[in-house]
């Protein structure tokens, strides 16, 4: 009879256990799909919360631009980022202008010869003043260009076929910032020191120069413009446009000791652009969710030229 009872009384214990953890892989299971559930939905949200911050900044900027001549560092836009909060979450948009920066689709013509224009000069500049190589131009000149002639330090098709896995150069404009990672010599360190710099995207389609706004360009981008200018005159543009931005390309001519260098510039550099960058995050409880966009202001409506959502 004891050992019967004995036996009786293990078998219950075996029995409440295996319950027990049957219970609780439930629990479990149902806190995990309820969980997954709530971040998808959190993340939808998110992700409609960043679109609508995309289509405010495009509005903001639709309604801004119009009213001047000029844009700057010193517009609501740049100075003032949209910031939302409510109960059901919060939204920050950031914009930035594209037309400050290096277009690298101007810097080599179709032929690929790049000798003596001016964008491939400033990049040259550019890359000296971050200490990069200046045979970069090659590669990136062989990526544009439609031959199949490498540079002396470039490489076409045989090259990038050698690589694992294989692929084939663009043989024509480059496409996105991020397209530049696949060109030889612009590794991850390289990409990095560069991409606050450089853009794709160019005001007006098309065109033979890709000029730059002064009132929006770095101080490295201003350094590069001309080999005569100098850390002293770069800190006199900012200085200026700090207090009262360049309204025309000609007030360049205004700054002290600029005389000679701005009027090599008139017809390369601009005081209003035209090509913006909007990032705009969303976060929802544990949830955050950002839509990247390139836009081209300016026409009838409103050009999207990239659209990223992560």
């Amino acid at each position: 009879m004891r050992s019967r009872r004995g036996f009786a009384l293990i078998l219950t214990l075996i029995i409440t256990t295996l319950l027990i953890a049957l219970v609780t892989e439930f629990i479990h299971e149902v806190y995990l799909e309820t969980t997954l559930r709530g971040s998808y939905r959190d993340g939808q949200q998110a992700f409609l919360m960043a679109d609508s911050g995309i289509m405010g900044g495009v509005r903001l900027l639709q309604t801004v631009l119009p009213a001047q001549s000029y844009t700057s560092l010193n517009d609501i836009w740049k100075v003032k980022p949209l910031h939302l909060e409510d109960e059901r979450g919060v939204l920050d948009v950031f914009i930035e202008e594209e037309s400050g920066k290096l277009n690298l689709n101007a810097v080599v013509p179709a032929t690929g010869e790049y000798s003596g224009l001016f964008s491939a000069k400033v990049l040259a500049r550019l890359l000296k003043r971050l200490k990069l190589s200046e045979e970069l131009i090659d590669p990136l000149a062989d990526w544009i260009d439609l031959n199949e002639e490498p540079h002396r330090s470039g490489a076409e098709a045989g090259w990038y076929q050698r690589l694992k896995p294989p692929y084939l150069p663009r043989n024509g404009p480059l496409r996105t910032v991020e397209e530049l990672r696949l060109v030889k010599g612009f590794t991850g360190a390289t990409f990095a020191l560069l991409r606050p710099y450089i853009t794709v995207y160019a005001d007006i389609p098309n065109a033979p120069t890709a000029p730059i706004n002064i009132n929006t360009a770095s101080p490295q981008i201003l350094a590069s413009l001309d080999d005569a200018m100098s850390d002293e005159l770069v800190t006199r543009i900012v200085d200026r446009r700090k207090s009262e931005p360049f309204k025309s390309s000609a007030d360049l001519l205004k700054v002290a000791g600029l005389e000679q260098i701005a009027t090599n510039l008139q017809t390369l550099i601009i005081t209003k652009g035209g090509v913006y960058r909007l990032m705009a995050t969303a976060r929802i409880g544990e949830t955050a969710r950002t839509v990247e966009a390139v836009v081209r202001m300016g026409g009838a409506r409103p050009e999207f030229l990239y659209w990223r959502e992560y």
